[in-house]
């Protein structure tokens, strides 16, 4: 990696300066610098700035779903060998985890180093906006800019509708920008691969909710493969089965990633706040510091939803999403475990002795 040749061979993947100076200890040993595009079985594809390469991945630690490489890493590959192998991965600095869907709560990490997380939500059936909360908890905690994208405008022919539904997704994402795109049409195209352009993006969203048409509208050719859509639910098949980074041609790199059935939260307090950033604010002006937003005297939450300026849906989907957290923090932090348990008891204890209250001013 001393010769400019090879440092401009990598910068079309996101190598930069800073990227080149965490590496120069590994640059000295002989070591290549490359990018993971793509992971498969204890292997991986890297991109160098000597071509695509095949690497094992055996030396960084396996047993560790938080450890082992991931698509977006940039990594120590040695120069030969057969077979190769990926000596470490440079530090991260962004992580998109979910939880696993095993009973042992362990983080699965989706894609390394993004700068941009476009949640794709197609304008097909209903919206659940849920999900899409979910997913802008995970981004934000990632360290990534969320970005919205709507998909399939050409299916919503009319306007006024349209306006409706791109209204309801901006109330569920405050703070986050939302783009409406046909990729049969070409509408939007543009400003999204110019919000692409900016680094790495990681392109997530349910099956049927056009990710793959999506990227090859961005890369300009069929990269991808694509199935047809069910008409009768607006579901569609995986057609996306491994996280792929592809260089696009107007600048950044996208990774494409299967359709996510399981969306759970992996210590994601932080991003959750984030997508509820107008309950967090209600929250500090409640009369108790501790306030559940159940039934508490002076909550500054339940008083919005019952003036109509916050929906009983939204409240609904934040308690939802932070009992979530909690409670995958608390089966991985004995700490914390102990922690929520004293809470419950203690909550259990006032709940009690509230209704011993009640009773005695009845009798």
């Amino acid at each position: 990696m001393t010769s400019t040749s090879a440092f401009l061979a990598l910068a079309r993947y996101g190598w930069d300066d800073a990227w080149a100076d965490e590496f120069a200890r590994y640059d000295a040993e002989g070591l290549l610098a490359g990018r993971v595009i793509r992971v498969d079985r204890g292997q991986c594809d890297v991109v160098t700035a000597d071509g695509t390469l095949r690497a094992d991945t055996a030396f960084v630690t396996p047993n560790d779903p938080m450890r082992v490489v991931c698509t977006g890493d940039w990594v120590a590959v040695e120069p030969a060998g057969n077979p190769r192998y990926v000596r470490t991965y440079l530090p991260r600095r962004t992580a998109f985890v979910r939880s696993t869907s095993s009973k042992r709560a362990e983080g699965q990490i989706l894609a390394a180093n993004v700068d941009h997380a476009i949640v794709a939500v197609p304008l097909t059936g209903d919206l659940d906006l849920g999900r899409i909360e979910r997913f802008l908890a995970l981004a934000w905690e990632s360290g990534a800019q969320p970005v919205v994208v709507l998909t399939k405008a050409d299916l919503v022919p009319d306007a006024v509708t349209l306006s409706y539904l791109v209204k309801d997704v901006e109330t569920t994402a405050p703070g986050v920008p939302v783009l409406t795109v046909s990729a049969a049409t070409g509408e939007g195209i543009d400003v999204l691969a110019a919000v692409a352009a900016g680094g790495t993006s990681v392109l997530l969203g349910q099956s049927g909710a056009g990710k793959s048409t999506l990227a090859n509208a961005l890369i300009g050719e069929d990269a991808m493969e694509v199935q047809a859509t069910r008409d009768v639910d607006g579901k569609g098949r995986h057609t996306t089965t491994t996280r792929n980074l592809l260089a696009l041609p107007g600048g950044g790199v996208l990774i494409d990633t299967p359709g996510l059935r399981g969306v759970g939260l992996w210590d994601a307090q932080t991003g959750v706040g984030q997508v509820f950033a107008e309950i967090e604010e209600l929250a500090g002006q409640c009369r108790f510091q501790d306030c559940a937003h159940v039934a508490e005297p002076g909550c500054a939450v339940l008083a919005a939803v019952d003036s109509g300026d916050l929906s009983e849906r939204r409240l609904d989907s934040y308690r939802k999403l932070m009992r979530e957290n909690q409670w995958i923090v608390a089966k991985t932090d004995a700490r914390a475990r102990a922690e929520l348990r004293r809470d419950w008891k203690r909550k259990g204890a006032e709940g009690k002795a509230a209704m011993e209250a009640k009773r005695g001013r009845w009798a």
